[in-house]
């Protein structure tokens, strides 16, 4: 049996049906012929390490995702993927690590996310691409948005040369061919966020503003919802929480409270997140708590699976596809 024939012969309790309703009601929702409605996905965590563009860029390519947003880490964690993918190295028994190991890793060039090690060379060696990129729009006046950076990046056919998977597993460059929209709230915290501020203060690069603020991603995020909203219900799939999640759902408060605009509110919910539900935590709060926010609509759809994304997206992924 392929993937969804299993999801929906075992999959009948608890997460795991959670996880089967969640994906069969996107299906659904997307689907030209049943809601017609489109999609934002969110990524936190480190879900381009994770490879999570194995499954994702063809969620792009079969038109289920309309639109990302994610933190700059998954930014560029999808490009140091594609291009240094067989110098990463994976430590099996990293739950095994001493303050020695973990010594001998940064001193070899590794930064380690869970079992899977980066090298730094392709944090330099994407960090030479991108200076030049700065440095021009710099000197001409010019400001872009993070996603534009990297998809110039992904432009340059000398960059083909570096390629250690097949380009078809990258989310990044699915999501720039379709032309669909890539926000990324919190620029600054990634490496190549830290590394640009370096360069700034060391006046390598003339501006700070050669790229967007996040208030000028949300006008973009803005015109966005709205250009959409004419046509199609809008959902909103979340893999974990944090500013990847919050700053996309807050647009359709911004538009009805503070802009005074008729707008149709988010019309699905779906969050895969390991969090729990606490006192003040936005990452693990309950669906319904974001109804008082005029986040959802009181009847759409919504579904909370507390699991780890790295599993259960790819999953869900598959079902939406029908693999």
């Amino acid at each position: 049996m392929n993937v969804s024939e299993f999801l929906d012969q075992h999959f009948h309790h608890f997460n795991a049906r959670e996880t089967v309703q969640a994906a069969r009601v996107y299906r659904d929702f997307v689907r030209p012929d049943g809601g017609g409605g489109k999609m934002m996905v969110t990524l936190a965590g480190a879900m381009s390490t994770g490879e999570i563009g194995r499954s994702l860029a063809e969620m792009i390519r079969q038109n289920k995702v309309h639109a990302i947003t994610c933190t700059a880490a998954n930014l560029e964690e999808d490009v140091f993927n594609l291009v240094a993918h067989d110098e990463y190295r994976i430590v099996e028994d990293w739950r095994a690590l001493s303050v020695q190991d973990e010594v001998k890793l940064r001193d070899e060039g590794f930064n380690r996310v869970t079992d899977t090690c980066i090298p730094e060379t392709v944090m330099r060696h994407l960090e030479a691409r991108l200076l030049q990129l700065w440095q021009k729009a710099a000197d001409e006046g010019e400001s872009h948005s993070p996603a534009w950076y990297m998809m110039e990046v992904l432009r340059d056919e000398t960059l083909k040369e570096h390629y250690q998977i097949p380009v078809e597993n990258s989310w990044l460059m699915a999501a720039m061919q379709a032309g669909i929209p890539v926000f990324v709230p919190g620029f600054e915290d990634s490496t190549l966020g830290n590394i640009f501020a370096a360069r700034v203060y060391e006046k390598k690069v003339a501006r700070h503003d050669v790229y967007w603020s996040g208030t000028r991603q949300m006008e973009a995020l803005i015109q966005w919802y709205q250009d959409t909203a004419v046509d199609s219900p809008i959902g909103f799939f979340q893999i974990g929480g944090g500013i990847a999640g919050d700053f996309p759902i807050c647009v359709v408060p911004l538009l009805i409270q503070d802009l005074k605009l008729d707008i149709p509110l988010w019309a699905y919910f779906c969050q895969i997140s390991d969090a729990v539900t606490s006192y003040g935590g936005y990452s693990g709060a309950v669906p319904n708590e974001k109804i008082t926010w005029y986040k959802l609509e009181p009847e759409a759809p919504k579904f909370m699976i507390q699991s780890d994304a790295s599993i259960v997206a790819p999953l869900m992924f598959a079902y939406v596809l029908g693999w």
